[in-house]
């Protein structure tokens, strides 16, 4: 008998899931979907926190970046120790302080502050994270039945990221930019309620000891690196940003010769020897990278170049939202019989085309061909992120599974954080580079610098100005910030086009569930 017809053999033995799980997926989809909602509600907020707290550009990237940052540097950690005391109870915890920490940055009266409290919701946000994943690979066995839970995940998690906008400019257009954060309260209490009576305890039988010094080398790690890319993106090749990236990598260095050395390391190296992991876990990364550093740009480009209000630009990212799950369901139908490799590809060059719409907008009555742009993009990443992290969580045996969602979710949060800041100093240093060539002329130094370092500055200073100035401001501006978002669109398809090629290279043998014997051999 061959591996493969053993794995098969092995995959339809496995028990199925019954109604119990299929309600604890519902409840662990609310989680998933508030989490990737912090990443981007704050996006259309972005304005009436710079009016309300005056942060700098750099104190406003925090805000933005910090959330994401931590929840990655704190995954691997809060995976393993959802392992040892139990998944569920984990996830209790992590509600709980997801909420308080909600409450206490909607109050925020500084800019520190609300870094501060980003901070704490990335910190509680890490708990949550793995424990949603490593639930659902204890209660689907089955692998067609996993596919689908799996959709179900992915497609809460990247709705969320869609509708935070909107549920951020429906706040935004009767509260204050606090409120925003608050969205989150009745969820989480919701979850405090129904988890201990839907959701089934699992935690490793044989955890090991948990390593604190390799918790403490992944977080610093992992931020040092991130800091150390993030200041060159933005400053160019400074020193002391060279040298805390160069930290971070050596204190990564560290850590993994650390884990080889170690009887229970905190990340299991011998998981990227599987090509099923490592291979779908670098696409997705890739594919995340791309698609993080353009939510920013595409969600202001909505609101202050097009001159949409918060809850309208919020509004034009629900067809977004149903196109992606149109496409978890069409992924779900077809992954039994298709190759995920097959369908990945397809699903990324769908993306590309997407992503080049974004390269003809014109800065003037570009709504139609933006949302369209959205929709084809997202019908597109799709299949990437279903499958890729159906591969990554199958490959591993369940006792794990907390380890490797946390690995799986580290990767893609600090994707997603990365693409923020890489891609989004990318389009601030076009932005920028545009605004000193096409500055008009008779500006005061201290305006022309307002309107030189962000869009929002220069809509506010040109306010100010005389009717006539003020428009030629306005209408640089735009037009500046509109080539920043075409030079991103073309950034992102070269990633999106690398995804797919490492797809295709690495997960193109790797048979569909249905697939017959004779075909895999080929």
């Amino acid at each position: 008998m061959t591996s493969t017809q053993s794995t098969r053999d092995a995959a339809e033995s496995a028990p199925s899931a019954g109604l119990r799980e299929w309600i604890g997926l519902a409840v662990l989809a609310l989680p998933t979907l508030l989490i990737s909602m912090d990443l981007s509600v704050l996006y259309l907020a972005i304005p009436h926190i710079s009016e309300a707290l005056h942060p700098s550009s750099s104190q406003l990237l925090w805000i933005l970046d910090i959330y994401g940052f931590l929840v990655a540097g704190f995954l691997i950690t809060m995976g393993t120790v959802g392992d040892r005391i139990g998944r569920r109870k984990l996830l209790m915890i992590g509600a709980f302080a997801f909420g308080v920490a909600s409450v206490v940055a909607a109050y925020s009266s500084s800019a520190n502050m609300l870094i501060g409290t980003r901070a704490l919701l990335g910190i509680a946000g890490a708990t949550l994270m793995p424990s949603t994943l490593a639930l659902i690979r204890n209660m689907f066995h089955d692998d067609r039945q996993r596919t689908t839970a799996i959709s179900v995940w992915m497609t809460s998690f990247m709705i969320g990221m869609v509708i935070g906008p909107l549920v951020g400019g429906a706040m935004l257009e009767n509260f204050w930019w606090g409120s925003v954060f608050l969205v989150a309260v009745p969820a989480m209490v919701l979850l405090l309620v129904s988890g201990p009576l839907l959701l089934p305890e699992y935690k490793d039988p044989n955890p090991g000891r948990l390593d604190l010094l390799s918790a403490l080398l992944s977080l610093l790690s992992v931020m040092a690196v991130i800091y150390g890319i993030k200041e060159l993106a933005k400053d160019g090749w400074a020193v002391d940003a060279l040298a805390v990236l160069a930290g971070g990598l050596v204190l990564g260095t560290v850590f993994v010769l650390r884990q080889r050395k170690l009887t229970d390391p905190l990340i299991d190296l011998g998981l990227f020897g599987n090509v099923r992991f490592s291979g779908s876990l670098v696409a997705l990364m890739v594919a995340m990278l791309a698609m993080g550093g353009l939510f920013l740009l595409l969600s202001q480009y909505l609101q202050l170049v097009l001159g949409l209000s918060a809850f309208e630009a919020g509004l034009w990212t629900v067809p977004q939202a149903l196109a992606m799950v149109v496409a978890a369901g069409v992924v779900s139908a077809l992954a039994p019989r298709v190759r995920p490799a097959y369908l990945m590809t397809g699903g990324l060059v769908i993306a590309m085309i997407g992503y080049a719409l974004f390269t003809q907008l014109s800065g003037a009555d570009d709504l139609a061909l933006i949302v369209t742009g959205m929709v084809v993009f997202s019908l597109g990443l799709s299949p990437m992120f279903v499958l890729g992290l159906d591969l990554i969580v199958g490959a591993v045996d369940p006792a794990r599974a907390g380890a490797a969602s946390a690995i799986s979710e580290t990767g893609q949060e600090l994707s997603a954080a990365l693409g923020v800041a890489v891609i989004g100093s990318i389009g601030t240093a076009v932005y920028r580079g545009r605004m000193a060539e096409t500055l008009p002329d008779g500006l005061p130094a201290e305006v022309a610098h307002a309107a030189e370092d962000t869009l929002a500055g220069a809509l506010q200073v040109a306010a100010a100005l005389p009717e006539a100035l003020g428009a030629e401001l306005t209408t640089v501006a735009r037009q500046a910030y509109t080539h920043a978002l075409q030079v991103n669109s073309v950034v992102g398809i070269g990633l999106t086009a690398v995804a797919a090629a490492l797809v295709m290279v690495l997960l193109r043998r790797i048979p569909a569930p249905n697939e017959s014997t004779d075909a895999e051999a080929k």
